[in-house]
C-alpha cells in the first residue's frame, strides 16, 4: 500500500523534506493534494482529513497516512519513516540523536520562513517589508552562522567521519541538510555565495546527496517543484546581502 503524503500543491515547503526521503527509498507514495478530485484526491481530500472527526486529527500539513495511522509534523513523520525506509540508524540512541538534529533543522526552517513573514503569516509580505528587511539582516548575520556552524561541527565531530550527520550511513537527516542548503542558496544567493568556504563538510554532504541516483532522478523530474515565492524559502532581492 502506498503512503499518502498530504501537503499543499504548488510549493515545496515543509513537505519536501518528506518527499526526499520517500524518493531516495523509492517508496510508493501518493502526493494527495496534487491528485485529481475524480480519484478522491486533491486539496478537498486534504481538507477533509484536517476537518475529520478522528480522535487525533492533524493540525496542519504536512502529515502522512500509512493505512489508518496518521502521522503529523515533519520530524515526527521522518522519525516514523526512517527505520521503515532504511534511512535511520539501527542503534536506538543514534535514532534519538537523528530526531534531535531534525528538530533543530525544523527550528531553522521556521526562522527562514520568518524572514519574509516576521509579523504574521496572515499578512502579505508587502505589508511587512520593513520588518522583513530587519529580520533578514539579523538572520544572515547571526542565525545562519549559528545554525550552519553547528551542523558543520556535528559533521566534523562524527566519530564515523564527516560524510554523514549521524553514524556511518545515509539517513533522512542528510537528505534534509541537502534541502536546507538548496533553500538557503535560493533565498539568499549573495549571503550563501561562500558557503563552501565557511561550511565545507555541509556543502560536501549536500553535493553527495545531489549525486545519489534516486535523488538526481527526482531533481530532474516534474515531481520536484521549483522554488517559488509561496514556499518557506523565498527569494526577495531586497532581503539578501553579501556576508562581510
Amino acid at each position: 500500500m502506498a503512503y499518502e503524503l498530504y501537503y499543499w500543491d504548488g510549493l515545496q515547503g515543509r513537505g519536501e523534506f518528506v518527499r526526499l526521503a520517500l524518493e531516495e527509498a523509492k517508496a510508493p507514495y501518493i502526493d494527495v493534494a496534487r491528485g485529481s478530485k475524480d480519484d478522491g484526491q486533491g486539496i478537498g481530500a486534504m481538507m477533509a482529513e484536517l476537518d475529520s472527526d478522528d480522535p487525533y486529527p492533524p493540525y496542519a500539513p504536512p502529515f502522512l497516512k500509512d493505512g489508518e495511522l496518521i502521522v503529523p509534523h515533519v520530524a515526527n513523520i521522518l522519525f516514523y519513516l526512517g527505520p521503515k525506509l532504511k534511512l535511520a540508524p539501527r542503534d536506538e540512541g543514534l535514532r534519538i540523536i537523528a530526531n534531535g538534529l531534525q528538530l533543530t533543522i525544523a527550528d531553522l526552517v521556521t526562522e527562514a520562513h520568518d524572514t519574509h513573514h516576521p509579523i504574521a503569516g496572515g499578512l502579505y509580505y508587502e505589508d511587512q517589508k520593513d520588518e522583513a528587511k530587519a529580520r533578514s539582516k539579523d538572520f544572515i548575520a547571526h542565525r545562519i552562522p549559528k545554525f550552519m556552524g553547528y551542523f558543520e561541527r556535528v559533521l566534523a565531530q562524527n566519530p564515523d567521519g564527516p560524510r554523514h550527520m549521524v553514524g556511518n550511513a545515509l539517513s533522512y537527516v542528510d537528505l534534509s541538510m541537502f534541502q536546507i542548503v538548496e533553500g538557503l542558496r535560493y533565498a539568499f544567493p549573495k549571503a550563501t555565495k561562500h558557503f563552501a568556504d565557511y561550511y565545507p563538510h555541509v556543502v560536501a554532504l549536500h553535493d553527495a546527496v545531489a549525486a545519489r541516483p534516486h535523488i538526481a532522478a527526482y531533481l530532474a523530474s516534474e515531481r520536484r517543484l521549483p522554488f517559488n515565492e509561496t514556499g518557506i524559502f523565498r527569494h526577495y532581492p531586497e532581503l539578501d546581502h553579501a556576508v562581510r
